[in-house]
């Protein structure tokens, strides 16, 4: 397997998460259940810690895919743009909704407005997605 390769298998888990945690973040509200709200933040989590990989392979696949004929460089330009604003807005993400668990279990009386903060960084990262 190359990079590729790996891109690939690993770029469509930060896209789908963020779709998931916004869905079960919707539903731990709609049922007023804080497991389910605190599940959507770890696949928020774990969403920002794929996006990781999945850009650090992005450059070996690039070099991979623009020898292929008919491949156009200015769309691979704007993808691994795209690709670095993603992976600020997922990281921005992943650490709010770090610190809205920590709050969450703490002082869960100031947790409401984390987690309406942290679906408003889930919508924007789904915006770029």
């Amino acid at each position: 397997m190359n990079q590729a390769h790996f891109h690939l298998l690993l770029n469509h888990a930060p896209i789908i998460g963020p779709a998931f945690g916004m869905a079960v973040l919707l539903a731990g509200f709609i049922f007023k259940t804080a497991h389910i709200k605190r599940a959507a933040l770890g696949i928020f989590v774990l969403s920002a810690l794929l996006a990781i990989p999945a850009f650090l392979t992005g450059e070996g696949a690039e070099e991979i895919v623009e020898k292929i004929p008919g491949i156009n460089e200015t769309t691979l330009e704007t993808h691994e743009e795209l690709g670095e604003t993603f992976l600020w807005l997922i990281s921005a993400l992943g650490i709010m909704a770090a610190i809205t668990f920590v709050v969450d279990l703490r002082l869960p009386q100031f947790s409401r407005w984390l987690y309406l903060l942290t679906l408003s960084v889930a919508i924007a990262t789904m915006f770029v997605a």
